[in-house]
């Protein structure tokens, strides 16, 4: 017989988009990586990574106007997190972001670096367009040696 899985924690933040604001989902995201006991490497992939998506909602997709909300969803599952950033801007042409944005030689290129940094440090980085806006899903599985959730 197998044993029910316990419910994912979910986190919901909103946030005006402001730059200024992006220490608060900072602070947010380093306590999730905490309460999940994440080591510290793999908790600086993770701030480094919701940092950069939400600097991306907040500068490309709403061009920084504040009246707009981003919303950002942790869920904390007992082997991984996923974290939702979302903004209702109009999205964009990912393969036209240095090709495919995951080549380090592009490291130093005006644009698309947080997209090559976001897949070098989360296990999953997909980005979902929508009449509603843009997602970007991003999902850090738990290291073997941290501990229980």
């Amino acid at each position: 017989m197998t044993q029910p899985t316990a419910a994912p924690d979910v986190i919901d933040l909103r946030i005006p988009s402001r730059l200024e604001l992006l220490e608060l989902l900072d602070k947010v995201a380093m306590s999730v990586c905490s309460r999940m006991e994440l080591d510290d490497e793999t908790a600086s992939q993770v701030t480094m990574s919701v940092i950069e998506a939400g600097t991306n909602a907040i500068q490309h997709g709403h061009r920084r106007d504040a009246s707009k909300d981003v919303d950002v969803r942790f869920t904390l599952y007992s082997d991984r997190v996923e974290i939702d950033v979302h903004d209702t801007g109009p999205g964009f042409d990912l393969g036209s972001i240095n090709g495919d944005a995951t080549s380090p030689e592009h490291l130093f290129d005006a644009r698309g670096r947080g997209i090559f940094i976001m897949r070098a440090c989360m296990d999953v980085v997909e980005y979902k367009f929508a009449s509603d806006g843009t997602r970007c899903h991003l999902v850090k599985r738990r290291p073997k040696s941290a501990g229980p959730a």
